[in-house]
């Protein structure tokens, strides 16, 4: 490393180490050391300090130990007279600073001065964690955490949209000059949010921290690693968290010190001024520092660098077009025309035809365009009608397809996408309408994705799109009929009646030793993949993450165990778990990688268990908020009494059926109870327990066991009735 990047992220290590100790010292004095701290929602106190040092911070006391390590990394500070060929007291300097910033910001949220304004401030557990099927599917390749802003907005957007384009999660914030990105982008109307992977974290560099702590939590929530183990942490997000920083502007101590930090997680900087460069692999995976003057060329230079294998989606319609767009919302004030929700009829559907009766790419829009509104209306109605062929197309697969409907006209720029079949909602923005979007390209687009995704089952698709009432009328009662169809043929189906289930191991890329099982009668524990899709993907890619696996012998029925399954899952969970219960929650459950819908949670008190989705903030009668309980289910390990699992799993009749099933459910947010609605009381009905659903407590009356075992005494909760759950 030049004496010129070393010497600086030394200054700056000390500069920030000043500023957290001064901080801490003013604050312990106005607050007293058993004053608590910590980041909001999260399982891992100040994550890097619990990661790599193994320590709990929980009060103020709890972070001295950690401000002492930071200041033993400190290297002296240089002279001018120094020369600091090497890495190390560059890099020992950048963990110092990380260390310290991490506290800085813990303690600014204690003194109510951290998230900024506009801002996101810190990442939540419950983000990360509905992020999870982005990460490990390939949808979300990358990171970037920009920092400074660019020579002018227009640049600025540029290098943000071909981000998204490639569909990389972008954090962005910092400052140079009192100018940061974030306001380049507030000025050009930029949709930032966790839906449009642009994510602002704060104006000043300290706060470049917050992306930092959200990487390493991933070695803890995907990895199944422990806190303390810093080697293996730090080589987890080298490996398999593939971010980089991006500095715009002139870099100053406090980025060289956090650059350094960065660079022992693996992850390069990249900047767009004339810095020394440090090209040396090994603590990264190629060059550590470089530099791209060429804004051109700047993010394809950041893509090479770090390794990220990304796919840039080239459809031929007007709008740029990425999965980072699927997210974006059509508000009100932005809308040129929309479909369906409470203004028009609107459906969608996918029908397999014979060869002879698809044309290929053909396109056909019957009725008038969106550029033919009449006056002052602002509402059409619509029938989106997919038609393929193909010789490995199967019944079974159209509503796998036809669900990517929604996904696949998201990722247009402008276009907002909600619901599907005869429930979906499409809005085309003022600005996708006036740079040439029309309704043909949503054929252009299910015709391209289609094949780009499902080529090895699909030989041809054509689209059918009308907008004309009549039409719509006509064609809908067909396309409904199918739907009840689809849905009588898979709530048919049960474990019992086919000899094969399907594994994923879609997340082995963060979480090693996980394998889901997928049953007809147990979907995956992110919610996004049942048996028939595990069915479809290994139809695709036979080679992919979804392979059959005979169930063979049984071993225990009641407790859901096959010899096979076994078998197949001792190899591929790296010989780490040896046998499974799909039907147990309390024997050898199904391990959890860390993208779960829901945990269930063993509740020994009232003989029953509580169930908690990663949308509900607040605390439960386990004494634990559902960030709590995902510190230790995660990680592909096997926890007795604690289970991730998808929303649906919750109406199986396979559902903890080893201990009893649905009457074992004692408490559930009631957010979540109304999601599952209908289809939670079907299933009372039929174990016998009409009055089940009000019966499973909410938090609207129990937080804690002591108002829950009042109440299930109240109401008379079968649980209370049933064989002792240990």
């Amino acid at each position: 490393m030049s004496k010129i990047v070393a010497a600086s992220a030394i200054r700056g290590a000390h500069e920030i180490f000043k500023e957290a100790s001064s901080l801490f010292d003013k604050t312990v004095e106005e607050k007293g050391p058993e004053q608590k701290i910590g980041f909001p929602e999260t399982a891992f106190y100040l994550p890097l300090a619990n990661a790599l040092m193994g320590i709990k911070v929980e009060t103020l006391k709890d972070v001295k130990p950690v401000l002492e390590h930071a200041k033993s990394l400190l290297p002296q500070m240089p002279s001018e007279k120094v020369w600091l060929p090497y890495l190390g007291d560059a890099l020992n300097a950048g963990m110092s600073a990380l260390f310290s910033e991490e506290i800085i910001v813990a303690l600014k949220y204690l003194n109510s001065e951290e998230p900024q304004k506009d801002c996101n401030g810190f990442f939540t557990d419950t983000i990360m964690r509905s992020l999870g099927i982005q990460l490990v599917d390939g949808r979300m390749p990358g990171f970037a955490a920009i920092l400074g802003a660019a020579p002018d907005n227009k640049t600025a957007v540029q290098i943000v949209r071909e981000l998204q384009q490639r569909n990389i999660l972008i954090f962005v914030g910092s400052s140079v000059k009192g100018r940061s990105i974030i306001d380049q982008l507030l000025e050009e109307n930029v949709q930032m949010g966790w839906d449009n992977y642009i994510v602002p974290y704060g104006r000043d560099t300290i706060s470049a921290i917050y992306p930092l702590n959200w990487a390493i939590r991933s070695a803890l929530t995907f990895g199944g690693l422990k806190p303390g183990q810093a080697e293996k942490c730090l080589l987890y997000t080298k490996e398999r968290v593939f971010a980089f920083g991006l500095v715009l502007g002139e870099l100053d101590d406090i980025k060289y010190a956090t650059g350094a930090g960065a660079i022992n997680m693996g992850f390069p900087i990249i900047a767009d001024t004339d810095i020394p460069e440090v090209k040396p692999s090994g603590i990264t995976t190629y060059e550590a520092l470089v530099k791209e003057l060429d804004y051109k060329k700047i993010v394809p230079r950041c893509i090479e660098v770090r390794g990220v294998k990304v796919k840039v989606s080239s459809i031929p319609i007007p709008v740029p077009y990425a999965a980072a767009f699927e997210g974006e919302r059509v508000r009100k004030e932005q809308l040129w025309v929309e479909f369906g929700g409470k203004g028009s009829a609107s459906f969608e559907y996918l029908s397999t035809k014979k060869s002879e009766e698809v044309e290929d790419g053909k396109v056909e829009l019957i009725g008038p365009d969106i550029d033919q509104l009449e006056k002052d209306k602002k509402a059409m109605p619509l029938a989106i009608i997919a038609e393929v062929s193909g010789r490995k197309m199967q019944k079974d697969f159209e509503p796998i397809l036809e669900r990517q409907i929604h996904r696949f006209v998201n990722y247009a720029m402008g276009i907002m996408h909600i619901g599907q079949r005869d429930m979906n909602w499409i809005r085309v923005s003022n600005d996708a309408f006036n740079k040439g979007f029309r309704l043909k390209h949503i054929g252009v687009i299910l015709h391209a994705m289609l094949h780009q995704e499902y080529s090895a089952i699909l030989d041809k698709v054509q689209v059918k799109i009308y907008t004309r009432t009549e039409d719509v009328d006509k064609f809908l009662p067909a396309a409904k009929k199918v739907f009840d169809e689809r849905d009588e043929r898979i709530s048919g189906m049960t474990d019992e009646s086919v000899d094969t289930f399907y594994s994923c191991t879609l997340c082995q890329s963060f979480a090693p030793n996980h394998v889901c099982i997928i049953t007809p009668e147990r979907l995956g524990l992110c919610g996004a993949y049942s048996w028939l899709d595990g069915k479809a993907s290994y139809e695709i890619v036979p080679t992919g993450p979804n392979q059959p696996v005979l169930k063979g012998q049984t071993l225990d029925e009641r407790l859901g165990q096959w010899k096979n399954i076994n078998d197949f899952l001792y190899q591929k969970s790296n010989k780490a778990i040896d046998k499974v219960s799909m039907y147990s929650l309390m024997d050898s459950p199904q391990s959890s990688c860390g993208c779960f819908e829901c945990i269930v949670a063993i509740i020994p008190e009232a003989n029953g268990v509580m169930i908690v989705h990663r949308d509900y903030p607040g605390m439960t009668p386990s004494g634990m908020s559902f960030t709590t309980l995902a510190g230790s289910v995660g990680g592909g390990v096997q926890t007795p009494g604690f289970l991730g699992v998808g929303k649906l799993y919750i109406v199986s009749k396979k559902f903890i059926s080893a201990e009893g099933g649905l009457k074992r459910l004692v408490w559930m947010p009631k957010e979540l109870k109304e999601l599952l609605g209908d289809r939670l009381r079907k299933r009372c009905q039929e174990i016998g327990e009409p009055d089940l659903a009000d019966k499973i407590a909410d938090e609207t009356q129990a937080t804690t066991q002591e108002e829950l075992l009042a109440y299930l005494e109240k109401v008379g909760h079968p649980a209370l009735t049933l064989p002792p759950i240990l």
